[in-house]
């Protein structure tokens, strides 16, 4: 009874998220992608500045993380060559920004992600403030190519607003606990509470969020 009490009352708290959260979409604003080019005079040198705005601002996205379901959004940013028949991918790097929400501390945690070392960006009270956090412009280290050729960047963003099998897993690097725990002596309730949390994700509408965006077209020198 207690897993069905549960599980009942997991469907009515995402049923009035879905409800009560209708008429808030209309003012919430929309989550946008940018990338946007250094001066001419150092595109040999410096990569463009890629930034995520409202990328927290749905009421689905906030109650999410307030339920204990980390924020992961992934980005790619690649620098093309302008060909004849086919464009050419000359290079391209990644990183991520994790936002979770710490329940005992009340505060949102974001940390960024960049060759597996994490740098943290601060904990906030506000989810206002997480969010401008996660807005925060970022340098990529992709200079243009020293050549005629014509040339663009590509951003890519993927905001994960569940990952089930790593959950567990992003609370522990988060921790510091740099190691999973081995040996499956796993807590027999985990299975269901990754159940029940996967049914409240989905009734909330937690699935992957796809973002693109390119610059214009440019020589390198």
């Amino acid at each position: 009874m207690t897993v069905l009490r549960t599980l009942v009352l997991a469907v009515t708290l995402a049923l009035g998220i879905l409800l009560g959260g209708a008429s808030d979409a209309r003012a919430q604003q929309l989550p946008a992608l940018d990338i946007a080019l250094p001066p001419p005079s150092e595109l040999a040198t410096l990569g463009p500045v890629v930034s995520a705005v409202h990328m927290l601002s749905s009421p689905s996205m906030r109650e999410l993380l307030l339920q204990g379901f980390p924020a992961q959004l992934h980005f790619r940013v690649e620098l093309w060559s302008v060909g004849g028949w086919f464009n050419e991918f000359e290079r391209g790097t990644e990183f991520e920004v994790y936002v979770h929400y710490l329940v005992l501390e009340k505060m949102y945690e974001v940390v960024q992600v960049v060759h597996d070392r994490g740098l943290p960006l601060g904990k906030f009270a506000r989810i206002e403030d997480a969010e401008l956090a996660v807005a925060r412009p970022t340098r990529v280290p992709i200079a243009a190519l020293a050549s005629n050729k014509r040339q663009y960047y590509s951003a890519t963003l993927e905001v994960e607003v569940l990952q089930i099998s790593d959950l567990d897993e992003l609370n522990r690097w988060l921790r510091g606990e740099l190691q999973p725990a081995i040996g499956g002596k796993n807590n027999p309730g985990t299975a269901i509470s990754h159940g029940v949390r996967t049914l409240v994700a989905r009734l909330l509408g937690g699935e992957t969020r796809s973002y693109e965006r390119r610059t214009a077209v440019f020589r390198g020198r």
